[in-house]
């Protein structure tokens, strides 16, 4: 949490990290094995399809000098709200979207910084 608030107390680190977030989901440089992502960061439509790419794609304009941390935590909320928690219809049900949810948020954010280290230096300083 604490190197996420030195992140966005830089303009300059700012400035790269949305510029490689962007370069990653525009050009398709996101890789990951079975290139799965890859056709959904091509299509526009597919994109709102996946809820994870959702997550990040709403998060990435947030993404300013001096932004509360709050803002981007309530953005991830929301988008949990409307995805996972709202449509549980039981328990058992909450807890496979939860599951696949988080399983899915962290295979994208693993390769996106995977990505950024391996094409896009600059973000690291």
């Amino acid at each position: 949490l604490q190197t996420m608030r030195t992140v966005l107390n830089s303009n300059r680190e700012v400035t790269v990290l949305r510029s490689d977030l962007h370069a990653i989901i525009n050009q398709g440089f996101l890789h990951v094995p079975g290139s799965h992502f890859q056709r959904k960061l091509r299509n526009p439509e597919e994109l709102q399809n996946d809820i994870g790419l959702k997550c990040l794609n709403d998060l990435i304009p947030l993404l300013a000098p001096s932004t509360d941390i709050r803002v981007l935590l309530n953005s991830v909320s929301s988008n949990l709200q409307a995805f996972v928690i709202q449509p549980s219809r039981s328990k058992e049900e909450f807890r496979k979207l939860a599951s696949d949810f988080q399983l899915r948020w962290n295979f994208l954010l693993s390769a996106i910084s995977k990505d950024i280290t391996l094409k896009c230096a600059s973000s690291f300083g």
